[in-house]
């Protein structure tokens, strides 16, 4: 039987010619296995962000066979979802709510944390160990930490409850320590065992760029977490007659998450260069800046140019973006459009307008349409 391979039928011991076509064959397979490799690689847990079968009831049918059949996910991801099968609907929530916030600080950049229609769910992009590598690692992790963490407070998680954080030391002695927090050990905790779990079957020679890459996943990850974690509040009720604030009574709840993607995006901005020492450990590239620590982005190369549409790179190049013309900064015309020029458009919007408030207690608006002008990167 013709597979189309025509290398693989012709015979290797033939005189001169044929052995080059064998070592042609050689070479072709081996480029095939690695290609086949990446592919594998690019599937990740992200896509649960985008996955149908995240509803409580499909959970119902039983774990095993729903695990094995979830795209993206490593085996030591599967053996948690299938002991933690509840858990699921939320990691999937935690995933798209980091995708939507680096879509939101990114919105006005060259790249715009874009997602693709594959498992990979951001593309090529991901192989590079990049800045922005590093900010969706983490902005994951944290909204992985998010949503577990929320869940386990509104009674949602088989295995978890209501938040069992250590009375704070300078919370006033008068006031109650209860309530029902945000479970932030729990969901820090787990979000480590499962968003890890991949970096953490891999091995790869000490010195190699796959060993970098682990290094600069799991650090990432890590800084993640530890952003939720350091967000996280006290918060508090007042308890009184007729309003009054005589007691009160406080609890753990995690910021919003907002504020977990504007801290990430300041540690972006300043992530440190690394690369790998004698001793295979990750340093930083410019030893008169002070050492990163454990809260903050790490990457190992440099950003690819996202001018242009690269498949190589997992571009999308900013080619139709929107650009305001008027704006010095990255969302201006001259830096989002790399210098090519723009063209302009006349564009109706339609907006809430001639806003009323009314007795008691809602505001109504009428809805206007206007022509405004929009400008488009060449």
């Amino acid at each position: 039987m013709n597979l189309g391979l025509g290398c693989v039928s012709r015979p290797v011991c033939w005189p001169f010619g044929s052995v080059l076509d064998s070592r042609h064959c050689v070479f072709a397979l081996t480029l095939l296995t690695l290609l086949m490799q990446v592919v594998v690689e690019a599937n990740s847990w992200w896509s649960l962000a985008m996955n149908p079968l995240l509803i409580p009831e499909a959970y119902i049918i039983g774990a095993q066979p729903l695990c094995s059949q979830l795209v993206g996910l490593s085996q030591g991801q599967k053996k948690l979802c299938q002991l933690y099968q509840d858990h699921m609907q939320y990691i999937g929530e935690g995933a798209k709510t980091g995708i939507r916030e680096c879509q939101y600080q990114f919105r006005h950049r060259r790249w715009n944390c874009s997602t693709v229609d594959n498992s990979s769910v951001f593309g090529r992009v991901m192989q590079i160990g990049s800045r922005e590598t590093a900010f969706t690692y983490a902005i994951s992790a944290a909204g992985v930490v998010n949503a577990v963490s929320r869940a386990c407070r509104e009674g949602e998680l088989s295995s978890c409850g209501c938040s069992r954080a250590a009375r704070p030391k300078d919370l006033p002695r008068d006031w109650l320590w209860g309530g029902c927090g945000d479970n932030l050990n729990y969901g820090y905790r787990f979000s480590k065992e499962f968003v890890d779990a991949r970096e953490r079957e891999k091995s790869y020679p000490k010195g190699s760029y796959e060993s970098a890459r682990l290094m600069m996943n799991i650090h990432n990850n890590e800084a993640g977490r530890r952003t939720v974690s350091d967000l996280a509040n006290v918060s508090c009720k007042c308890h009184g007659v007729s309003g009054s604030c005589s007691l009160k009574t406080c609890w753990l709840q995690l910021a919003d998450f907002r504020k977990v993607g504007d801290a990430l995006k300041e540690k972006y901005d300043s992530a440190a260069s690394m690369k790998l020492n004698t001793r295979g450990k990750l340093v930083q590239m410019h030893s008169k800046f002070n050492a990163p620590t454990s809260h903050d982005l790490v990457y190992i190369e440099s950003s690819p140019d996202y001018c242009l549409k690269n498949q190589s790179t997992g571009s999308l190049g900013t080619v139709g973006r929107l650009c305001n013309k008027t704006s010095e900064g990255m969302d201006g015309c001259e830096l989002m459009c790399c210098g090519r020029g723009y063209d302009q458009y006349k564009a109706q919007i339609v907006e809430r307008c001639h806003c009323k408030f009314h007795w008691c207690c809602y505001v109504k608006c009428k809805r206007c349409t206007k022509i405004v002008d929009q400008f488009v990167c060449k």
